[in-house]
C-alpha cells in the first residue's frame, strides 16, 4: 500500500476527533543513509520482516471474544499456566499476529490500557464490507469507512481494553 509522503516541512494541524491517522508534524530531513543501510543487508540498520503486537488486557475471554468473533481473527495458539487456566492467546488474521495475555493485576487493578497507542494494519479486503460484519456482529466502529488524503480507505475501532486500531485498504 502506498501512502502520501508528507513533504520535509509541512505544518502540523489540529487533529480532528474523527481522523484515524496523525497529521505530519515539521520534520527535519534524516541523514542520507549509504546503499548497504538501505538494502537492510549491512551497518547498522534495523530489518524487521513482521512484528506481533501482545496487548496485556483486563479480561482475556471478553478481549478473545471481541478479537475472534468480531473482528475475524482465529486462535493460532493458547498459553496456560501451571493450573491449566489460559492466561494468554496468539491470534492471527492473514500474515498479522495479535497476542493478548491476561492482566495479573501486579500494577494494580486502576491501570488504564490502550491509552495513546493505536496500531495500524491493512487489508487487501473492502473495509466496507469489514465495517458491516463488525457491526453485525455487534462491534462498533469509532470511524466508519473514510476515504483518506494518503491514499487509503479506513476504519477505526476500539477494542475492549482501549486499544485503538484502525484497518485500511488501498483506494481502488
Amino acid at each position: 500500500m502506498a501512502f502520501r509522503k508528507p513533504g520535509k516541512t509541512s505544518r502540523m494541524k489540529k487533529k480532528s476527533q474523527t481522523s484515524s491517522r496523525p497529521k505530519a508534524a515539521t520534520r527535519t530531513a534524516a541523514p542520507k543513509a549509504s546503499a548497504k543501510q538501505k538494502s537492510g543487508n549491512g551497518g547498522d540498520s534495523l530489518t524487521l520482516r513482521s512484528a506481533s503486537p501482545s496487548f496485556t488486557v483486563g479480561d482475556l475471554e471478553t478481549s478473545l471474544g471481541w478479537y475472534r468473533d468480531v473482528l475475524g481473527f482465529g486462535v493460532e495458539e493458547t498459553w496456560k499456566n501451571d493450573d491449566g487456566k489460559v492466561v494468554g492467546v496468539s491470534l492471527k488474521a492473514g500474515d498479522v499476529s495479535f497476542m493478548i495475555g491476561q492482566d495479573d493485576w501486579k500494577k494494580g487493578r486502576e491501570r488504564k490500557k490502550g491509552e495513546g497507542f493505536r496500531i495500524y494494519c491493512e487489508t487487501k479486503k473492502s473495509v466496507d464490507d469489514l465495517a458491516k460484519r463488525i457491526e453485525a456482529k455487534g462491534g462498533r466502529l469509532d470511524q466508519g469507512p473514510t476515504d483518506q488524503s494518503w491514499g487509503v480507505r479506513d476504519i477505526s475501532l476500539t477494542d475492549p481494553d482501549g486499544f485503538k486500531i484502525t484497518i485500511a485498504a488501498a483506494k481502488r
